[in-house]
Order: structure tokens, then sequence, then C-alpha cells
């Protein structure tokens, strides 16, 4: 449901002011203790920010695309750690259930998930299955009323914080490829449920990631996703869709704090006697990023809307998300440029930034996995 235009700038404004006043001043921090403090953690809480896309009438504020993106560029001004900790609520951790769930699946968790009290997490990808993710070995057999899964999801983001998974298995083991793959809602408390320790990682420290393995954990028959099997892979492909696009978003709201930190930076610092703002070289650094970011967020704004008004938008989507994480990549790898020797030390932050953005090329379908999507929407276009 879209909100009036005064509505949604109230709300931007106040994720403005909390990013800004409470979440940058602690960026630092959260980098050296790779953790998210519980008091902030309780703030987004209050702030509603678990419960983003959730339909209002389960209890969230059921934003749509394009007030999505337009959050999620906001939250992007400051380190990816910090909308981490809800963004599995907002996208993958819910999705799942909020595009393809069941009502009585609806009522029993997603009012929950739009408190907070719920932590949502997307269990799909496994040692042997990632970008291949219609292989997955991870099995779900059913046994009167119970399904039974025995497997291993590898690098599942919030999985040491959450309460719920939603877990994509295969049910029918004489169907190869995408066919034979249902999607459960599993409960984190359930007997047979081990969580590796957590990865430590080449960047987006504060964000919580381990592997989750089943061995023997009964899931009542009623947490079959939407009560159909066979169909899981094909709700994955929808939430994957609606959280490239949020990404695209993200990367977009890093690219503008990255110019905005490089732009300062270059009109303080001196050499030769002057500003190295007045260098054309670093103009061109800087006139570059902010053409990438605007290209970017026009095509993210433009997908959304045309998703907003029921378009299939799944190779726009792989587009979006391959243009704006690539670009973001080369926006702070100019900045650690435009910073020199201080781009490359702790003290101001580029550098994690340069970190953290790497795994946006990577996770939701790497880069070359877009090129794919793009490319098969090509040819069945023009066959």
């Amino acid at each position: 449901m879209a909100l009036d235009t005064e509505t949604l700038n109230q709300l931007l404004d106040t994720i403005d002011k909390f990013v800004t006043q409470r979440l940058r001043p602690l960026e630092s921090q959260v980098g050296n203790d790779d953790a998210i403090p519980d008091d902030v953690i309780q703030e987004m809480r209050d702030l509603g920010l678990f419960g983003l896309t959730i339909p209002e009438n389960y209890g969230g504020l059921g934003l749509n695309m394009s007030e999505e993106v337009a959050v999620a560029q906001v939250f992007g001004h400051t380190s990816p750690a910090f909308r981490s900790v809800f963004g599995t609520n907002v996208g993958i951790g819910s999705q799942s259930l909020v595009i393809d769930g069941t009502e009585e699946q609806k009522q029993k968790y997603l009012p929950k998930m739009a408190t907070g009290e719920i932590i949502g997490s997307f269990c799909l990808t496994e040692p042997e299955a990632g970008s291949d993710a219609a292989s997955v070995r991870t099995t779900a057999k059913k046994q009167g009323d119970v399904y039974v899964i025995n497997g291993t999801k590898r690098y599942i983001t919030n999985a040491p914080i959450a309460n719920l998974f939603s877990v994509f298995a295969r049910t029918d083991q004489t169907q190869a490829g995408s066919r034979g793959v249902s999607a459960f809602l599993v409960e984190a408390n359930s007997k047979g449920i081990a969580l590796s320790a957590p990865y430590r990682k080449m960047g987006q420290q504060g964000t919580y990631v381990c592997d989750v393995m089943f061995d023997d954990v009964e899931v009542p028959a009623e947490n079959l996703i939407g009560g159909d099997e066979g169909v899981g892979f094909r709700t994955a492909m929808k939430v994957l869709d609606k959280g490239r696009l949020h990404i695209s978003a993200i990367s977009i709201g890093i690219a503008e704090r990255l110019i905005e930190d490089s732009i300062k930076y270059a009109l303080e610092r001196k050499q030769f006697g002057q500003a190295i703002a007045e260098f054309q070289l670093i103009q061109a650094m800087l006139a570059d990023s902010e053409t990438d970011t605007y290209a970017a967020k026009c095509m993210v704004a433009e997908t959304a809307r045309r998703r907003d008004a029921g378009e299939n938008v799944a190779a726009l989507a792989a587009s979006c998300k391959l243009f704006a994480t690539e670009m973001v990549g080369r926006v702070a790898d100019r900045a650690v440029q435009i910073f020199g020797g201080a781009g490359y030390i702790e003290d101001y932050g580029i550098e994690r930034f340069y970190r953290d953005v790497r795994l946006f090329r990577i996770y939701e379908g790497t880069s070359q996995i877009q090129q794919t999507v793009i490319a098969k929407d090509m040819m069945r276009r023009h066959s």
C-alpha cells in the first residue's frame, strides 16, 4: 500500500536522522567489536524497521517497492551491518511467507516479525548449491503429519540470531533440478538444529553469518510454505527478484555516502598549494562516481515503479543488481584513490566501506548469474 508523499517524506526524514545522529558515530565501534549494540537493535524495533515491508494487516508498514528502495537508499548512508540486522525481516527472511504463505502461516508469524520479536533467516545456499540454487541436497521427507529435514545450509545471514528459518529442501528425489524443491518455515529452537561458529569475514563486521545444520528436524506439515510441494524454487526466485532491487538501492546509498566523504576530503586536502578538488583528474573521478550513481538510481526507481505496477521485472532487477553493485565497487575504489594514503588506513573508514561493498557482487546472485539471467531473457524475447 503506497504512502502519501508527506508520510513517506516524514518516514525518510526520521530514518535519515537515526542514520546520521545515532548510527554513523558507531561505525568504527561496530567494525571493531563485530557486533551491533543491543540498545541500537531495540531502537530499530521501536522505529518499526523490522516491519517495513510486512503488510499493514499483520502489523507492518506495508511499503511498496518504490518506497522500500527509497528507505534502503537512506540506510545506505551508514555501514551496511546496521541494515543487515533487520534486512532479512524486510527482505528474504519474510518475503517467502508474505508472497506465497498461507493465511494461517501469515497470522502466526508475520505480526511478530513486524515487531522484531521474531527475526527471520533465508536458508537456500548449501556447500554444493550456491549459484546453482536448484541443486539443493537438503531433504525433507514426509512422515505422517511432519516433514523430517536433513542437510546443511551455508553462509546464512542472521542465522546466529534468527528465530525462524525459511528452508528450501528437496521433497521429491525423483525430480531433477528445481521441480522437487519445497519451502518450509522452521522454528530455530526445533530439536536437531545446530549452528556453526560465526564466520570471520572480509568485511561487513557486525553482520551475523554461519552455517545451519539440520539433523532429523521434524517440521509440522502445516509449515510447508503455501501448502504445496515442489514450488519452493519458484518462491525463492520471487524473493530474490525483490531482494536484488533492495541490494541495488543499498548500493546507491553507500555510493552517495562515499561521494559525500570524497568531495569533502578533496575540498579540505591541499597539495601544491591548493585543494586537490581543483585538480582535473580528481574532478574526473568525482564526476564518474556521480554519473554512475545517478544512472543506478534511475534504473532502480524505474524498475521499482514497474514492479509496483504489476510487471514481471526479473530481468530488469538482475540488470539493476548487476549495474548497481558493480558501480558501488568502482565508487569505493575511487574513494580510496581520492583519499590516497588516508583511504588505506582505518581512521577515515573508507577502507571499511571498500571491504564492505565487495560482498554485494556475490550474494543474492553473483554478477555472473545476473548476466546469465539478463542474457537468457534477451534470447527468449528474440527467439
